[in-house]
This record gives C-alpha cells, structure tokens and sequence, in this order.
C-alpha cells in the first residue's frame, strides 16, 4: 500500500468569499494555473510577498502555491483591476497553484532560481511535529527543484521551530547560511504569534 503523505497544512476555507472573489476563483484562477517558472513561494498566505517578488522581476515567472483559499482569493483580488477583473500589467507573471505543493512539483520539470517559504506553520505541539512542512524529507525534495545555483530561503519567527529546521538540515545535502536580511512585511509577520523580536532567515544551497 502507498504511503499516504502527511497534511502539512490547516484548514482549506475560512470565511465566506465575497462575490468578486469568488467571481476572479472561477473565472481567473483556472487561468493562472503554473506549468513551469522561475521562482516558487510556498504558503504565501495573502500574497504580499509574491507581489513584491512579480514587481522586482518583472521578467520571470513567479509561483505561489497556497491551499488556503482564502490567501489565494486575496491575491486574486490584489493583481487584478477592480472593475475589468484584468490581470494588471505588473503582475502578469504570476502563476497559482491552489493546492499542495507537493502535487505541483510532481507535475513539473521547473529548476528554480528561488524556493521561499515563508512564516509556515510551526505546529508548536508535540503532537503534531510530524506536520511540520520543512522536514528533512521535504527539504530534500525541493533541492531536486533547484537550478545549479539555485536557493531555498526561510524565515520563520517562531526561534524553537527555527533551531529544528537547522537539525532537519543535518540529514539532507543542503549547505545553510543565515542571512542578515529584511523583506518585505506579510500580515502574518505582524501578527507574530510566536511573540520574537524578528523572524530569523536560512538559505540553502545545494553542496
């Protein structure tokens, strides 16, 4: 019997989508669904960042891969034009993946410059460790997805889940640098749940 993957994510759905969300769901999303790229954010929540990253490279093709239907309505609503439903000119180079990443990446041959992940869920109790998205395993995986100087890049402000990222990174073939660096704000570093000065950053590397 195959081995079922383990969720790594919550809930799917959160609160009713207004009507334009719903609209830009049927009827932009399905064309906005990745078959290669450039650079891939995973979890991008709201999509601040995937914006930021679709404005500083006007040039490539930026995936973000959200299950939380929700972030991705929000995305939606913030690239297109509130009354033409238009993809704005900056942003054309977005693609969605509305679903878990890991049935993307069985679908494409992508090498990525950039693989961010961003503030993912920590699941501090004990009992849920094993949902912990950047396990060795998965950090393996991602590095198959990487061009020859390709990079992971984490942040997370939650300091015990950071400290279990760095063991993680012990079984897999990545080198780690931590970075001094400042990105742009998402609505889910201002809540800040883990309550820490500032969130703390890895890059990886393949050996």
């Amino acid at each position: 019997m195959e081995k079922q993957e383990i969720r790594t994510f919550g809930r799917r759905h959160g609160k009713k989508l207004s009507t334009r969300q719903q609209t830009l769901i049927d009827t932009v999303l399905p064309a906005l669904k990745p078959t290669t790229g450039d650079i891939l954010e995973i979890g991008f929540g709201a999509g601040e960042h995937v914006r930021d990253l679709a404005r500083n490279n006007p040039d490539k093709i930026i995936i973000g891969a959200e299950p939380f239907m929700n972030g991705v309505a929000s995305l939606l609503s913030a690239i297109t034009d509130e009354k033409s439903n238009r993809i704005l000119d900056e942003y054309t180079g977005i693609r969605i993946w509305a679903d878990d990443v890991r049935d993307f990446l069985r679908e494409t041959d992508s090498k990525f410059e950039q693989i961010w992940v961003l503030h993912p869920d920590p699941w501090p109790k004990a009992r849920h460790e094993k949902r912990r998205l950047l396990s060795a395993e998965f950090l393996n995986l991602l590095s198959k997805y990487l061009s020859e100087n390709g990079e992971i890049i984490i942040g997370t402000d939650h300091w015990e889940y950071f400290d279990w990222i760095r063991e993680q990174i012990k079984s897999t073939s990545l080198i780690a640098t931590i970075p001094d660096m400042e990105i742009i704000q998402t609505r889910y570093q201002h809540k800040n749940k883990a309550g820490t000065a500032a969130p703390k950053y890895l890059i990886l590397r393949n050996a």
